[in-house]
């Protein structure tokens, strides 16, 4: 844990609130399904009609997706949809920056991408190709100020008749073409359950794939593409091999270096990678508390299967925490079967500590899909976690004596509206904070939401945003409390 500590020893000590989380009653949902249901189940939350409180969309699998509309208060209720089956996941995108943001649903079957219009309403009318596998990962980037360049990443191929072992299918490339797309196979395929494209320790935009060895079983291993070069790294980069059963990524910078470590996913250790100055990453050391490799109550011993990760900052005190969701595959009688997920608050040192059952969080349930994200705009980020053949659940953030907040939400010109490809900087006193603007990560979901900046006891900060194509501004001044919106064209 040295090396993190020493990284966050100029922080000041932040006051700690108790995590604190109440459930909420909501349309009954449960994502089902047999084989290729035992991954997916993603959460997607983003604001469909303008009102600054977010939606949230579930995958079904067997059963319908659904969109529930935020009412409100904390109260949801079923928003109309198109009726879709076979859903593994769903990222909210804007593919054609008329300010309505879009949906990239992931099936076991073709995906389809919905044109988001006025009022949370949603039609067919992109034709993006991309075949009919099991897609369990998505990821997007721009390259310039047109069209996304989009990766999708397809599990198992169903149709290898010596499958499922060692049948990892191809992912697939999706890039704009002068009359519509293109799709073309990024290989090889490890069986990828998350995909992210972000700027790594180097600085360089990359393509990072967690893998799941479940199926890959030899020969594979956590893959990096880089985009520029349109390459795979290897050793030679500094890339080396690590082979996971690999389920969701997370990504934030926690040690304020403006590079992000990355948390990966697993059945047994959820890998915690430290960015170096050199570029490469670090596994984080056993002591620094990360790895959660069974579960805490001590009623099973078994290892435990991690799903959805996200770093989020619960209590609002400047350190970003840690949810992951857990639960088995299925009946893997080798893993844990009441596996209750994590909630991991990151002390002033760099440690993290449980704190789900005191939290409130500590479900049984087979977890998959999870969103942290503020759905009642107090200033708290709650919790959405989808549960495969059980009720997905919702629970409030009612944490006393949280910290001060702050939300950032990004404009520019050009097809890329939310500025994906960001880092926002955020700064009080000595000390600072940044996040990236991402489209990917997770598993199987993912949120556009403005980030979102816990700031302790301090009031009134300020922000630096390098934008995608690298030119600075800031800094912007910040009082606590509010959104801001930071239009790229509005700025002197």
């Amino acid at each position: 844990m040295r090396g993190l500590a020493l990284a966050l020893c100029a922080l000041p000590a932040a006051a700690i609130a108790q995590p604190r989380f109440e459930p909420v009653s909501v349309p009954e949902h449960q994502y089902t399904g047999g084989w290729e249901h035992f991954v997916g189940g993603g959460v997607a939350v983003f604001d469909c009609d303008g009102d600054a409180l977010p939606e949230v969309f579930l995958a079904g699998g067997d059963s319908p997706a659904l969109l529930l509309h935020n009412d409100g208060e904390m109260r949801f209720s079923a928003a109309s949809f198109p009726e879709m089956t076979g859903v593994t996941g769903a990222y909210p995108i804007d593919i054609d920056a008329d300010g309505h943001l879009d949906l990239f649903v992931l099936r076991a079957g073709e995906n389809r991408v919905l044109r988001g219009q006025p009022r949370c309403g949603f039609e067919e009318a992109f034709s993006i190709p991309g075949g009919a596998a099991w897609s369990t990962a998505f990821t997007a980037w721009w390259q310039d100020e047109g069209r996304p360049h989009m990766a999708v990443g397809n599990y198992v191929d169903r149709d290898d008749p010596e499958g499922p072992f060692f049948a990892c299918d191809d992912n697939t490339l999706i890039e704009p073409a002068e009359d519509g797309w293109t799709a073309s196979a990024l290989s090889p395929g490890f069986c990828p359950l998350s995909l992210l494209a972000a700027r790594d320790a180097r600085g360089r935009q990359t393509l990072r794939l967690s893998n799941d060895r479940q199926y890959y079983v030899r020969g594979g291993y956590e893959q990096m593409w880089d985009i520029a070069d349109r390459r795979f790294l290897t050793e030679a980069d500094g890339w080396a091999p690590i082979s996971i059963w690999g389920m969701g990524i997370a990504s934030a910078d926690l040690t304020g270096d403006g590079r992000d470590e990355v948390m990966l996913t697993s059945m047994g250790d959820q890998l915690l990678q430290i960015a170096q100055p050199d570029g490469s990453y670090a596994a984080a050391p056993y002591e620094i508390g990360s790895y959660a490799q069974r579960p805490y109550r001590g009623d099973d011993g078994r290892p435990s299967t991690g799903w959805h990760a996200q770093f989020e900052d619960i209590d609002n005190d400047g350190l970003l925490d840690l949810f992951i969701a857990k639960g088995n595959v299925d009946q893997m009688p080798s893993n844990a079967i009441r596996d209750p997920n994590n909630l991991l608050m990151q002390q002033p040192d760099g440690s993290f500590v449980e704190a789900a059952m005191e939290a409130g969080i500590d479900s049984d349930a087979r977890a998959r899909g999870g969103a942290l994200a503020d759905l009642d705009g107090d200033g708290r980020v709650d919790l959405v976690v989808n549960n495969r053949r059980a009720p997905f659940e919702v629970w409030r953030n009612v944490t006393e004596g949280a910290g001060h907040w702050l939300g950032l939400d990004l404009r520019q010109p050009g097809g890329n509206r939310d500025a994906i490809g960001a880092r926002v900087t955020v700064t009080a006193r000595d000390r600072s904070q940044s996040r990236q603007r991402v489209i990917g990560g997770g598993h199987a979901g993912g949120q556009l939401l403005p980030l979102h900046f816990g700031l302790g006891a301090e009031e009134e900060v300020s922000v630096r945003v390098e934008w995608p194509d690298g030119t600075v501004t800031g800094p912007h001044p910040a009082e606590a409390g509010a959104v801001l919106l930071l239009d790229r064209s509005a700025l002197p």
